[in-house]
């Protein structure tokens, strides 16, 4: 497990929601014996944007899983299904392509509290069980 390097790419958009998920996401994998180094992040504009960043470090050999971190809240207009319809088609596809676990740690909600209630509230992290998720994949594969 020393040699794992997971890459985690986190929507900027949410800020306050996807910061947390994503130090629930490193707690979890440093708490599983990942090495600090093996851990590569980096931030992007929003969900939309998860698809192709995750796919530019899943084309890079020396990284096993990329986690994918986001918040999309519903609001009044149908922006919250395209955003959500792209994410969610994108990071699959990415999976896909490259063979290797692109794990959907995104969360779509009606409401702000709800997402905070799954970033690290009463309904747990849902980027440690992103962490979880990808490092499951790993020793199936």
């Amino acid at each position: 497990i020393n040699a794992i390097k997971i890459g985690i790419v986190t929507a900027e958009w949410n800020k306050h929601i996807t910061g947390v998920l994503l130090q629930g996401a490193i707690d979890t994998l440093l708490n599983q014996g990942i090495q600090k180094d093996n851990i590569i992040c980096k931030e992007i504009p929003g969900s939309f944007e998860l698809p192709l960043s995750a796919q530019w470090l899943a084309q890079k050999e020396e990284i096993d899983a990329v986690i994918c971190i986001g918040c999309v809240i519903k609001g009044d207009t149908p922006h919250f299904d395209y955003v959500c319809l792209a994410a969610t088609n994108g990071i699959l596809e990415v999976g896909l392509k490259y063979n290797k676990p692109v794990i959907f740690g995104v969360i779509t909600t009606n409401t702000e509290q709800q997402a905070l209630d799954r970033a690290g509230g009463i309904l747990g992290n849902k980027g440690s069980e992103a962490a979880y998720t990808a490092l499951k994949m790993l020793m199936i594969k």
